[in-house]
């Protein structure tokens, strides 16, 4: 469980980071790291892909509280 998880985060983060920044990472990706250890909020690709992460859990919490109704025992 925790496995899949941790996937799933390490996705959303990967699909941000080319999402976001599709022509440097293209382009010259070694310049945007260090760039990124230079930058004044490093942390923010991670601050992103948490927020993601949290709203697509509670979307998730919600369908899955959602599909036990219709469930049969």
């Amino acid at each position: 469980m925790f496995i899949r998880e941790v996937i799933i985060f390490i996705a959303i983060f990967l699909f941000l980071a080319l999402g976001m920044h599709m022509n440097q990472w293209l382009t010259h990706p070694i310049e945007h790291l260090q760039q990124l250890s230079i930058h004044k909020m490093p942390y923010h690709p991670l601050l992103y892909s948490t927020i993601v992460y949290i709203l697509l859990g509670i979307i998730r919490a919600i369908f899955n509280t959602f599909m036990k109704l219709f469930r049969r025992k």
